[in-house]
C-alpha cells in the first residue's frame, strides 16, 4: 500500500517536466493557423441608443415652433413699430430744462442747499403760440434768465416769462424761437387703466429717454410729496420708468398725444421702483390756460365743509349701499352752498354729471370749475336721492 502511493506519487511528479513543452508546442500552431488564416471582416458594434434630454423636440416640431414665432413675431413687431413712431414724433418736443433755483427754495440737504435744478418739458401750441410745459418745481422762482431750456436740436434757448401756481405744480414757460416741434395735447378723461403708455424726459440728464408701460391706476390723492405741497391731486398711476429728471416730461398715448405731465414717484430709494404719478393734462391745462391768459389761477368755491372720516358704517347708517360721494359736514355763510340750501348730512354723490368719488374728488371738481358756471349736483338726503343747482363761486372771495 505504502509501495503503491510512492509510485503514484513519482508519476505525478514527472508529469511537470512535459507539460510546459506540450503547451509550447500547442501556442506555436495556434499562431501559425491565424497568420494564415484569410482576414474577416470585422462587424462595427451598434450605436448606442439616443439619450432623451428634459425638453427635446424633433426637427419637425422645431420647424413648426418656429412658423408659430414668425406669425406671434409680427404682431409685436406691429406694436414695436407703433413705438417707433411715438418716440420720433414726440422726441423733438421734448426739452431739457436747467434752471438756478434761489438759495432760500432749495432743499436743504446737510449744510448746503442745492441751487440747481434740473428736469424736462414739452413744447404745446395754444391758440397759435408756443409754450413750454413743465413742473413748477423744476423752476421754483428761479427768474427767466436763469432758465436754460435745451431743445432736442442741440440749440439753447430762455424764456420770455414764467408763469406758475403751486398748488397743482404747474409752470408754463413762454418762449419766442423759430422751428419749435410742438406735440399735440390728448384727452386725459379718455384714459384706462392698462392703457399703453410712454414716458419721454431726461433722467439723470440723458437727453429725451423713452420708457414703457401702462397706466396702472387714476385718481390718487393724497399723496404726500417730499417738500412739494401739492393740493389739488388727481395723478394718474403709471409703471414706466420715471427718474429723477423726468420731471415736467409728458407721458404720451399711443397715438402721440400728451395724456399727463410726469411730476413724481413713490420709492424709498428716490429712484425707480415702478410707481410714477403723471398730472392728468386735462387737468394741467385748466390751470395753464389760466395762467396763459389772465397770469393768474382763480379757484371756484362751493362752500361746505366734508367728513374726511366718511367710512361704511356712516354710510350704511344714511342708507347708502357703499361708501360713496363727499359728506358735508358745514355750510359757509353766504356762500353758493347756502344759496342751493345745501344741508349738514347731506352727500354729495355727483357733481355736473361726474361722480364724486371721496371729499378730495369733489375738491378737485369744485376747482377746477370756471368760476359763475351753474352746475348741477345729486345730493342722498332722507334716504333718497335729489337733485341741486348751484352757480359756485370765486375762491378769493371766501378766503380771509
Amino acid at each position: 500500500m505504502y509501495q503503491q502511493r510512492r509510485e503514484t506519487c513519482s508519476e505525478q511528479c514527472r508529469q511537470p517536466l512535459v507539460r510546459p513543452a506540450l503547451i509550447s508546442f500547442y501556442w506555436v500552431v495556434a499562431i501559425g493557423l491565424l497568420l494564415t488564416a484569410p482576414a474577416v471582416a470585422q462587424t462595427p458594434p451598434p450605436d448606442p441608443p439616443p439619450i432623451d434630454c428634459p425638453g427635446a423636440i424633433s426637427l419637425a416640431e422645431r420647424a413648426e415652433l418656429r412658423r408659430q414665432l414668425q406669425r406671434h413675431a409680427r404682431v409685436l413687431e406691429a406694436q414695436s413699430a407703433a413705438l417707433n413712431i411715438v418716440a420720433k414724433l414726440v422726441g423733438p418736443s421734448v426739452v431739457y430744462i436747467e434752471a438756478d433755483i434761489p438759495p432760500a427754495d432749495g432743499p436743504l440737504y446737510g449744510q448746503q442747499r442745492v441751487i440747481e435744478e434740473a428736469g424736462s418739458g414739452v413744447v404745446i401750441e395754444w391758440k397759435g403760440k408756443q409754450y413750454v410745459l413743465t413742473n413748477r418745481h423744476v423752476v421754483r422762482n428761479a427768474s427767466p434768465s436763469a432758465i436754460r431750456i435745451n431743445l432736442a436740436g442741440g440749440r439753447r434757448i430762455q424764456p420770455k416769462k414764467v408763469l406758475a401756481d403751486a398748488n397743482s405744480d404747474v409752470a408754463v414757460l413762454v418762449v419766442e424761437a423759430s422751428n419749435l416741434v410742438a406735440a399735440p395735447l390728448g384727452d386725459s378723461d379718455k384714459v384706462e387703466v392698462g392703457d399703453f403708455v410712454l414716458a419721454i424726459g431726461n433722467p439723470f440728464g440723458l437727453t429725451r429717454s423713452v420708457t414703457f408701460g401702462i397706466i396702472s391706476a387714476k385718481g390718487r390723492r393724497d399723496l404726500r410729496l417730499g417738500n412739494a405741497e401739492v393740493g389739488l391731486q388727481d395723478f394718474l398711476q403709471t409703471d414706466a420708468a420715471i427718474n429723477g429728471g423726468n420731471s415736467g416730461g409728458p407721458l404720451v398715448n399711443l397715438r402721440g398725444e400728451i395724456i399727463g405731465i410726469n411730476t413724481a414717484i413713490a420709492s424709498n430709494s428716490t429712484f425707480n421702483e415702478g410707481v410714477g404719478f403723471s398730472v392728468p393734462i386735462n387737468m394741467f391745462m385748466a390751470v395753464a390756460r389760466q395762467l396763459i391768459e389772465t397770469g393768474k389761477v382763480t379757484r371756484a368755491f362751493l362752500g361746505v365743509n366734508l367728513n374726511s372720516k366718511f367710512g361704511p358704517a356712516m354710510a350704511a347708517e344714511l342708507g347708502l349701499p357703499r361708501v360713496i360721494g363727499a359728506h358735508v359736514t358745514g355750510i359757509t355763510s353766504g356762500s353758493p352752498a347756502e344759496a342751493a340750501k345745501l344741508q349738514v348730512g347731506d352727500v354729495i354723490l355727483s357733481f355736473g354729471g361726474m361722480p364724486v368719488e371721496d371729499d378730495a374728488h369733489l375738491v378737485n371738481l369744485v376747482s377746477l370749475t370756471e368760476i359763475g358756471k351753474k352746475v348741477e349736483l345729486v345730493v342722498f338726503r332722507e334716504r333718497r336721492p335729489i337733485t341741486v343747482s348751484v352757480e359756485v363761486g370765486d375762491r378769493s372771495k371766501f378766503e380771509p
